[in-house]
């Protein structure tokens, strides 16, 4: 982290710890976004009547009690308003602890256009014969919500299992809507499952990639999604050789610490606008991360991957998927090929393929050209998603089925 922002970082805390959750918010994102540090002695009245950030398009505060963001618009003005007056009817530590916790969700994705609450998109259809269940798994590490997608062409047989990690703020069905993986699996024949982060675990549903607990095999979040993929193997009949794992954003950054922790679990991993394992171990880090980029780290993932960021992403940075592939080691790679395309009336993308000396792509690196946040090729019907770019989910799942688990 470079001195600014780490300075900046502490000043947020100790704003934080005093009880002045607005301007340690704002002080948070004027850093990341590299702007000039501001004085954290500003006149409060100035701040609550919203005549600064009315002034600033950029600025996003969080609500102390839910922990929801409130926009920049005029609206936003009046509800942060009102948030402001019932955070001086909440002791103090409950707000900072929402505070903290909200503190990644904070940053939203910035793919605006395609942009709405989950809860207001409608679900995607299943097809008759389909099933699209929501179950709970509940063991040591704690308990978390999925939803598993049954094609309505499954016999028993055994066939694949992909699990799809959201981002900050979705929801299974979200996901599902924005990434049309279901449609996928329908076509393919496999199962979907869908692990659903809750609100107490992190007041924006991100997965606490950044958390040291939540990164170690049998512990936290990892466990409790390795547990998930166990009970869904042992009540159906799955190829144990062809389990895979992606996410998106936070989710994308859980699913390169499962590849991590589980490789002996997943057979590969995607990661769509995320974060190398290890690439912070608190909130600062993360923060810096997410915008300049995850330092040098040990962790290096030794399953197949495949990795899809925009490079007008503004909230991870695209170095992220550099360091995505450059992390990975023992996989045979021997020649690197470049090609580059054009999604018909869409966004333009360069493909970057590690190829074994037997012509095998064990690596894919996805840079889609003036893209957002947001899942590439997905549907409008989702949350984060960008319909102009190349179809993440089926490269995605050509990519894994390529790649059997390696014994």
């Amino acid at each position: 982290m470079n001195a600014f922002l780490s300075d900046q970082m502490r000043e947020a805390t100790r704003l934080t710890r005093a009880g002045r959750l607005t301007e340690a918010s704002e002080l948070m994102q004027r850093a990341l976004r590299g702007a000039a540090p501001v004085d954290a002695k500003v006149d409060t009245q100035q701040d609550q009547s919203g005549a600064r950030a009315a002034n600033d398009p950029h600025v996003v505060d969080i609500d102390p009690e839910t922990g929801e963001i409130i926009p920049p618009n005029k609206a936003g003005m009046d509800a942060r308003r009102e948030s402001l007056d019932r955070s001086r009817r909440i002791p103090f530590g409950v707000r900072a602890a929402s505070h903290l916790r909200a503190a990644l969700g904070g940053l939203r994705p910035g793919f605006a256009s395609h942009v709405g609450p989950p809860a207001t998109r409608p679900s995607a259809p299943v097809p008759d014969g389909a099933r699209f269940e929501r179950l709970t798994f509940r063991g040591p590490s704690g308990n978390r919500d999925y939803k598993l997608y049954i094609p309505s062409h499954y016999n028993g047989d055994r066939v694949p299992l992909i699990v799809m990690l959201h981002g900050c703020t979705q929801s299974a069905d979200d996901f599902a809507a924005g990434t049309r993986m279901n449609d996928v699996a329908e076509e393919m024949r496999f199962l979907v499952l869908y692990p659903e982060q809750s609100k107490a675990a992190n007041a924006h549903k991100c997965w606490n990639w950044f958390n040291p607990g939540d990164q170690r095999r049998d512990q936290g979040e990892p466990a409790m999604i390795a547990g998930m993929v166990r009970q869904i193997g042992s009540d159906y009949s799955v190829d144990h050789d062809r389990i895979y794992v992606a996410g998106l954003s936070a989710g994308g950054a859980a699913a390169a610490i499962m590849a991590q922790t589980y490789p002996d679990l997943f057979a590969a991993v995607g990661v769509h606008s995320g974060l190398p394992c290890g690439a912070a171990r608190d909130v600062p880090t993360a923060f810096a991360a997410m915008r300049d980029g995850a330092r040098a780290s040990q962790h290096a993932l030794t399953v197949p991957t495949i990795a899809f960021h925009a490079d007008n992403d503004t909230t991870v940075h695209p170095r992220n998927a550099d360091l995505v592939i450059a992390r990975n080691s023992g996989l045979g790679a021997e020649t690197i090929e470049t090609h580059s395309g054009q999604v018909p009336g869409g966004r333009e993308y360069t493909r970057t393929v590690h190829l074994t000396s037997t012509g095998n792509s064990v690596l894919e690196q996805w840079r889609v050209h003036g893209g957002g946040h947001a899942w590439s090729g997905g549907s409008s019907l989702g949350s984060y998603t960008d319909p102009l770019g190349p179809d993440a989910s089926r490269e995605i799942v050509r990519f894994f089925l390529q790649h059997p688990r390696r014994n």
